[in-house]
């Protein structure tokens, strides 16, 4: 007997707009995900296809775990600066920390001019390589690389303006099933680590990162981040999300 299928609602954040709310990362947010499996929330978020998509299994205490559309996540930056910025909207309060699952520390999100803020420890992000080209035109110019080629899990940039602390970059994630990501905070805190200062990261086609270190092993990461819209997606089951 074919079981009922189970409808998802989904709701869409875009993290790291431009001042104008433009650009940005698409996040795909499930608010009460606790019936669903492991293998629901790996199908939901390769089905959405964006970069990541978070499952909150109690949003009053913030604990979530963040997909690719091909792996679990311990940690990720726009998925939980967007994290941060819902469970402040949809509870009344910042949330102070998020509780991502793989992790056994919170971690810390505030807000700050107008920014939604998370600090982490460069460790546990992903293994991000760093190329600096020559110029941002040599960054622009690149084409995403094919699988099994060079730079499958890595970060190009170059400074657009050095004294005042602007990069232009760009992310190539195809060890999780992203050809391209439009804004990578995880990436941003290896970049900012290696670098020692703040900087202003222009990457995608026009998403603004800031980053900062943050002390021995950490770093922040914070911007801006607005609802887009809501989706569903169905899977076989007997409840409703």
């Amino acid at each position: 007997m074919e079981r009922e299928r189970s409808v998802v609602d989904v709701q869409v954040l875009r993290v790291f707009t431009d001042p104008a709310g433009q650009f940005g990362n698409p996040l795909g947010v499930v608010l009460r995900a606790a019936g669903l499996t492991d293998e629901d929330r790996q199908l939901i978020a390769t089905e959405l296809g964006y970069s990541e998509t978070i499952f909150f299994d109690d949003l009053d205490t913030a604990r979530l775990r963040i997909f690719t559309p091909a792996c679990e996540l311990p940690f990720a930056g726009h998925p939980l600066v967007g994290a941060a910025w819902l469970v402040a909207r949809e509870t009344g309060r910042p949330p102070g920390v998020l509780r991502p699952a793989l992790l056994s520390e919170p971690v810390p999100t505030f807000v700050a001019d107008g920014a939604h803020w998370v600090r982490g420890r460069v460790a546990d992000a992903p293994d991000w390589e760093l190329v600096r080209l020559g110029s941002v035109a040599e960054v622009d110019s690149q084409q995403p690389p094919e699988r099994g080629g060079k730079w499958q899990r890595t970060l190009i940039w170059a400074w657009s303006d050095e004294p005042a602390g602007i990069v232009r970059a760009r992310v190539f994630a195809l060890d999780y099933d992203v050809i391209e990501d439009e804004a990578t905070g995880s990436a941003a805190l290896k970049l900012v680590a290696q670098l020692g200062r703040p900087v202003t990261i222009r990457q995608g086609k026009g998403s603004l990162i800031a980053a900062r270190p943050a002390g021995e092993g950490n770093a922040e990461v914070g911007g801006q981040v607005v609802h887009d819209s809501r989706r569903t997606v169905q899977l076989r089951g007997g409840h409703q999300l």
